[in-house]
């Protein structure tokens, strides 16, 4: 599916391409780095990742986390979600198993979006 960067803000907010309002919730960007016990010199398919896969799945299927992957060059990931408030965003990626279990360290930020089409619109130049 091919959309344009009108869309990709709106799924970057919202989880779909087609939806126009931004979220009520802050949103957060968390990256996750190798932790101590990364497996140095592997790639993350071959990392004990099962499940923070499927606590990712969790988070998705609740309408949490919108988007999430990892980087192409193995060194980690990042996520993309909406939580309430700094604390419930610091209680979600604290809960991530990778996290628990030292594979992933990460940074949290929380994540204000610029509406672009917007700006675009007043100024069309």
């Amino acid at each position: 599916m091919q959309i344009g960067l009108a869309g990709l803000g709106a799924a970057l907010v919202t989880g779909s391409a087609d939806a126009q309002p931004a979220p009520t919730q802050p949103s957060y960007l968390c990256v996750y780095r190798p932790g101590p016990h990364f497996l140095p010199g592997r790639p993350l398919s071959e990392q004990p990742l099962r499940e923070h896969g499927r606590y990712m799945l969790d988070l998705y299927k609740r309408g949490v986390m919108r988007i999430a992957g990892g980087f192409a060059d193995n060194s980690g990931g990042a996520m993309l979600f909406g939580a309430d408030d700094d604390a419930s965003a610091q209680a979600i990626v604290a809960a991530d198993p990778a996290v628990v279990a030292q594979t992933f360290t990460y940074e949290l930020r929380q994540w204000a979006f610029v509406d672009w089409e917007a700006l675009t619109q007043r100024n069309p130049r």
